[in-house]
C-alpha cells in the first residue's frame, strides 16, 4: 500500500479479499476464480457497489433516474431500452471517475465483455484507490483526536443555536406586538410636527404683532408727554403774561380768567379724553400679554412635544440599532449553521470510515481467532503425540541415573582396590628393599 496514489496491478487473490474487505463483492463467495475467469456481470456490478458505497453514498446521483418527456418522445418503445440506458449511465459515471484518477481509456467493452487482463487493471485500480483514501484518512487520525468532545461541541452549538432561535423568535413577536404601537406614535409624531410648526407660525405672527404694539404704545407715549410739555410750557408763558397785565387791568384781567377757565375746561375735557386713549391702550395692552402668557403656554407644550419627538427618534434609533444587532446576529447564525453542516459532514465521513475499521477490524480478528483455533488444536495433538516420548525420556533418565550410581559405586570400590593394592606394592617394595 503505497502513500501517494497509484494503482499497480494486484493478484487476483489479493482483489478477492480486498472486494470482500470493503463490502464490494457481489456475492458472498466470490473467488479469485471468478476473477480470473470473469463473467459479463463482475465488473459492471462491483462498479455499481463502488459507486454507490464509495463515491456517492447519497444517491444524489440515481442511476435509475427517469428519462424526460423529450426523450422518452424520442424513442418507440422506451422500456426496451431501460437497460442499454443504465448501463451507458453507469458507464459514463465510471469512466468519469476513472478519468479523475488518471485512469484513463475506460470503454463501453470494458464494462460488458473484459478480458483478465483489462478487468484486473480496472480492479486494482479501484482498490489502490481505497488504498490511498484509507492512508490519507489515517493521516487524518491526528487531527480527529484533537477535538475528541466533538458531538459534545456540535450539542452545545445547537443549544446555543436554539436558544439564539428562540431569542430572534422572540424579538420579531416583540417587534410586530409593538409595531402598532410604533406606527400610532409615528401618526402622533407627524401630527405634532405638523402642529408644531403651525404654532411656530402663530408665534412669529404674535411676536411681530406685539412688537408692532409695543412701538405704537411708545410712539404715543411719546407724543402725548411732547404735547403736554409743550402745553405745560404754553401755560407757564400764559401765566407770567397774566402776572405782568395784573395790575395794568383788571377787567381784562377777569375776561383773561374767564378765557383761560374756558381753555382749561378745554384742556380738562383734552387730558379726560388722553387719559380715556390711554386707558383703551392698557386694556389693548393687557390683551397683548394675556396673549403673550397663552403663547408661552403653548412655547411651552410645543417643547414637551419636541421632547416626545425627539424621544420617538431614539425610540427609532434603538429600533434601527436592534435590527441591525438582528441581523448580524442571523450572519452570525448563518456561519454556525454552515459550520454545523461542516462537522457533520465530517462526523459522516468518520463514522463511515470508523464503521470500515471496525468491519476490517472483527474479520481479521476472526481470521486470527481461526489461527488461534487451530494452533492450539495442533499444540494439543503434538501434547498428545509427545507424552509417550516423556515417559520415555524419563525411563532413560532413570536408567541413566542408575547406572550413575552404579558407575560411581564400581568407581569408589575400584579406588580402594588400588589403594589396597598400592599399599601391598609398597609393602612388597619395603621387603624386596629390606632383602
Amino acid at each position: 500500500m503505497a502513500c501517494n496514489f497509484s494503482f499497480p496491478p494486484l493478484t487476483p487473490e489479493q482483489i478477492a479479499e480486498a472486494l470482500h474487505t470493503y463490502g464490494l463483492a457481489p456475492t458472498a463467495n466470490l473467488r479469485a476464480e471468478d476473477i480470473a475467469n470473469p463473467q459479463p456481470d463482475l465488473l459492471p456490478a462491483v462498479i455499481s457497489n463502488f459507486l454507490a458505497t464509495v463515491v456517492d453514498p447519497t444517491g444524489a446521483d440515481d442511476l435509475d433516474g427517469q428519462l424526460g418527456f423529450d426523450a422518452l418522445a424520442s424513442l418507440d418503445n422506451p422500456e426496451h431500452y431501460m437497460e442499454g440506458i443504465r448501463v451507458l449511465r453507469l458507464h459514463k459515471r465510471a469512466s468519469r471517475f476513472l478519468e479523475s484518477i488518471q485512469f484513463p481509456g475506460f470503454t463501453l467493452r470494458d464494462l460488458l465483455r473484459p478480458d483478465p487482463r483489462r478487468l484486473v487493471q480496472v480492479l486494482s485500480a479501484l482498490i489502490n484507490f481505497l488504498y490511498y483514501r484509507d492512508d490519507k484518512l489515517a493521516l487524518l487520525q491526528p487531527i480527529i483526536h484533537e477535538f475528541p468532545n466533538l458531538d459534545e461541541r456540535c450539542m452545545e452549538l445547537k443549544a446555543k443555536l436554539a436558544e439564539h432561535q428562540k431569542a430572534i423568535a422572540d424579538h420579531e413577536l416583540a417587534a410586530q406586538m409593538e409595531e402598532p404601537m410604533v406606527q400610532q406614535l409615528e401618526a402622533e409624531v407627524n401630527s405634532l410636527k405638523q402642529k408644531l410648526v403651525e404654532y411656530n407660525k402663530k408665534q412669529l405672527a404674535l411676536r411681530a404683532n406685539a412688537t408692532a404694539i409695543n412701538d405704537k404704545k411708545e410712539e404715543t407715549h411719546r407724543k402725548v408727554i411732547a404735547k403736554n410739555d409743550f402745553e405745560l410750557v404754553k401755560l407757564a408763558q400764559e401765566n407770567s403774561k397774566l402776572l405782568s397785565k395784573i395790575v395794568e387791568s383788571p377787567e381784562k384781567l377777569q375776561r383773561a380768567l374767564e378765557e383761560k377757565k374756558t381753555a382749561r375746561a378745554e384742556l380738562k375735557n383734552a387730558e379726560k379724553i388722553a387719559t380715556q386713549s390711554v386707558q383703551e391702550k392698557t386694556a389693548t395692552l393687557e390683551i397683548y400679554s394675556k396673549g403673550y402668557e397663552k403663547l408661552s403656554k403653548h412655547s411651552t407644550k410645543i417643547q414637551a412635544l419636541q421632547e416626545q419627538v425627539t424621544a420617538t427618534k431614539a425610540l427609532e434609533k434603538e429600533v434601527k440599532a436592534r435590527k441591525t444587532k438582528i441581523s448580524d446576529e442571523s450572519v452570525e447564525i448563518m456561519a454556525l449553521d454552515t459550520k454545523i453542516i461542516e462537522w457533520d459532514g465530517k462526523v459522516h465521513e468518520m463514522e463511515e470510515h470508523v464503521k470500515a475499521k471496525e468491519k476490517k477490524r472483527d474479520q481479521i480478528v476472526a481470521d486470527e481467532n481461526q489461527k488461534l483455533a487451530a494452533l492450539s488444536s495442533e499444540v494439543e495433538w503434538k501434547l498428545k503425540c509427545l507424552e509417550p516420548r516423556e515417559r520415555k525420556v524419563e525411563e532413560t533418565i532413570a536408567k541413566a541415573t542408575k547406572l550413575c550410581a552404579e558407575v560411581d559405586s564400581t568407581r569408589t570400590d575400584a579406588a580402594e582396590e588400588l589403594q589396597l593394592i598400592y599399599a601391598k606394592f609398597q609393602q612388597i617394595g619395603h621387603a624386596v628393599c629390606f632383602y
